[in-house]
């Protein structure tokens, strides 16, 4: 599987130090920045992820800033993306198999280091549920295709 990866200054170690857990995932990944600590804008880097991920280049997101809230904010800007932060395993399972989320953000600067890892395995791990799910993902999906209409 093909992953994007981006995260703003805040996140930009724990972006780095998730690298080798993908490559043991079997992953390929796609870092689409930042490359340092210098401070950046966060939208900049969710909407790369995001935009890779809608127009299918990437099967998944991952992105990591200070509290995840803010990317996950940006990326679901971009019809098709389904952002979701998670901080736990459970949290990160469930938007995977009843949400069908298709971006991972992860807040580096509230989620203890140690889970991090944790959450990014139940992530890859989880599958879509399907069934009730789908019919609620769908309701979302054409919210959004209603919304763009509108605009």
């Amino acid at each position: 599987m093909k992953i994007a990866l981006a995260s703003d200054h805040a996140g930009y170690s724990e972006k780095e130090r998730l690298k080798p857990l993908f490559r043991e995932l079997g992953l390929e990944v796609e870092d689409l920045g930042t490359v340092s600590e210098d401070s950046v804008d966060y939208p900049d880097f969710a909407r790369k992820v995001a935009e890779r991920v809608a127009r299918g280049e990437v099967e998944q997101g991952v992105l990591v800033c200070g509290s995840g809230t803010g990317m996950a904010i940006a990326a679901n800007k971009v019809p098709g993306v389904r952002a979701a932060v998670a901080w736990n395993e459970e949290t990160a399972r469930l938007a995977r198999q009843h949400n069908d989320a298709n971006v991972l953000s992860i807040g580096a600067r509230t989620t203890p280091p140690e889970e991090i890892p944790k959450i990014v395995r139940a992530w890859f791990d989880a599958k879509f549920d399907g069934g009730r799910h789908g019919a609620r993902v769908d309701k979302i999906k054409q919210m959004e295709n209603s919304l763009k209409s509108e605009v």
